[in-house]
Formats: structure tokens, C-alpha cells, sequence
């Protein structure tokens, strides 16, 4: 195997930059890092709410309480001055963005934000946001938005759920609203192809500036390690599991010798013991 020298890996990191456009995670979450202004910006294109006023934005929001369930990391998340949540979603890949996602995205926020004691009238509004690479719905739309509803008669549920799709293969040269526009933009490359402002600003500070090329070769290399210390921690997994099959060491020598902790090997233990 042939090992990429530290120079090779910063030009490997510059074409990745280059390539990057507002759909891929990787740079959305770049994006929208510590940028209250733009995120505001974005939602407010979306969700048509003119005086949207966020008072706070977190990307990358592990939820804290789901214990026992399946966990759930958000792109953005963000809170208005009325209280409402807004979770934003970029997925390039259909399997990614299905209706029962959304629908999990939805229920998470509200365990997540629904504290002990609290009425359930005290749920607070929520918005699952997913701007999709393709058009998961299939009708040709811009925007599908989803609230409960009466089947029979129409009349809306009003429970403060809001589902929405974002269709990113959207392409109608006719349309020049600001939703249209973005959607647009969130193909593009280049800053000076972009037709929202806010946007515009950002991607060239990422992708033009010093400053930004420098921020977004870290936060490369710093996936680049993370998958690095994943995959390893997969091979010790591996091993521990084959090791506990064998049943030839104690669980405290697999730890010490897989360099995973005690814990993790129990855990593993247990699995073993249901296939048998």
C-alpha cells in the first residue's frame, strides 16, 4: 500500500473543496457551523415565515434522550423567537430522506424538547426540513409540505408537526422565487454562481479565502482521522468477537489485548451469547 505524503493528502483536501457544493453533508455543516445568520436566512426562503427571528443554531445536535432507541444526530437545529424548532436535513441519497425518517426526525424532537411534567400542549411547533439531491416525491415540485389532516374532509390536525421536502433536482428556468433560487444554489460549485447573497458570502469565504481554506482542510483531516479511528475500531471488534467465540481468554484480557474497554467487550459478550 502505498502511503500519500502529507503534501498529497493537502492537494487531495484542495480538490475536495473545489468539488464540494451546498448538497454534500459534509459542507453544509460548514456552512451553516456557527452561522446563525445564514441558517436564518435559509429557513426563512423555505418555510415562507418572513419574520422567522433565530435565536439559536447548532450543527450536528446529538439528541440526548433516547436511551434504549435509536440514536439520532441532526444536521441543524435551530429556535426561534416563538419557541419553534426548526431541524434542517441535506440528503443526497433516496434511502436517506423516506417519509418514515422524517417522521422519526419529527417524533425525536419532541421527546427531545417535551420536558418532565410539562403539558403536551407545551410541545413545541416543530419543522423537519430535507432538501433531497433528487426528487424523492416524484411529482416535479419544489416544495411538498406535510401536516396532518382530516382524510375525509380536509381540515388540519393543527398538532404543530410540519414535514417538508425540498426537491434539489428542481429546474424550472421560469421560476425565479427565492426558494427556487436556492435550491439552485445548492448545486453550485462556485460562489459566483449562486443567487442567494447569504449563501453566496459563505461558500466564498469556505472556498476563496485563506481563512476558510484553512478551516475546511481541518475539518478534513479531522474526518479523515475519525474514519481512521472507526475503522480501527472495527478491526478490534472483529477480533474481540472471534476471541469470545473461542472462549479461550477471560473478557479482561480480550479488553487489554483489543485495546477495547471492559464495557465494550461485555456488551459484545452478550451479543455472542444470543447467536448461540
Amino acid at each position: 500500500m502505498i502511503m500519500k505524503t502529507p503534501a498529497q493528502w493537502h492537494e487531495d483536501d484542495l480538490r475536495t473543496i473545489e468539488n464540494y457544493r451546498p448538497i454534500d453533508d459534509d459542507f453544509m455543516r460548514a456552512l451553516f457551523k456557527n452561522d446563525l445568520p445564514l441558517a436564518q436566512t435559509v429557513l426563512r426562503i423555505i418555510t415562507g415565515i418572513d419574520d422567522l427571528e433565530l435565536i439559536s443554531e447548532e450543527t450536528q445536535y446529538d439528541a440526548k434522550r433516547l436511551q434504549g432507541a435509536r440514536s439520532l444526530c441532526l444536521d441543524v437545529l435551530g429556535t426561534d423567537s416563538k419557541g419553534r424548532k426548526f431541524n434542517l436535513e441535506v440528503q443526497r441519497a433516496d434511502k436517506g430522506a423516506t417519509p418514515q425518517r422524517a417522521r422519526y426526525h419529527s417524533s425525536v424532537m419532541d421527546v427531545e424538547f417535551l420536558q418532565a411534567k410539562q403539558e403536551f400542549t407545551e410541545l413545541p411547533i416543530t419543522y423537519v426540513i430535507f432538501i433531497t439531491e433528487s426528487d424523492v416525491r416524484g411529482q416535479g415540485k419544489l416544495l411538498y409540505s406535510f401536516e396532518r389532516t382530516d382524510i375525509e374532509n380536509g381540515t388540519l390536525l393543527d398538532d404543530g408537526a410540519h414535514i417538508m421536502f425540498v426537491n434539489g433536482a428542481y429546474d424550472n428556468k421560469n421560476d425565479t422565487s427565492a426558494l427556487a433560487q436556492l435550491v439552485h444554489d445548492f448545486r453550485c460549485k462556485r460562489a459566483d454562481e449562486m443567487l442567494t447573497p447569504a449563501l453566496a458570502e459563505k461558500t466564498r469565504y469556505l472556498k476563496d479565502s485563506p481563512e476558510g481554506v484553512s478551516e475546511m482542510c481541518k475539518a478534513i483531516e479531522d474526518m479523515r482521522t475519525e474514519a481512521a479511528a472507526q475503522a480501527e475500531w472495527g478491526k478490534a471488534v472483529k477480533i474481540a468477537m472471534q476471541l469470545l467465540t473461542m472462549g479461550v481468554l477471560t473478557e479482561e484480557q480480550i479488553a487489554q489485548a483489543t485495546g477495547l474497554t471492559l464495557e465494550e467487550v461485555q456488551e459484545l459478550a452478550q451479543e455472542v451469547q444470543k447467536t448461540v
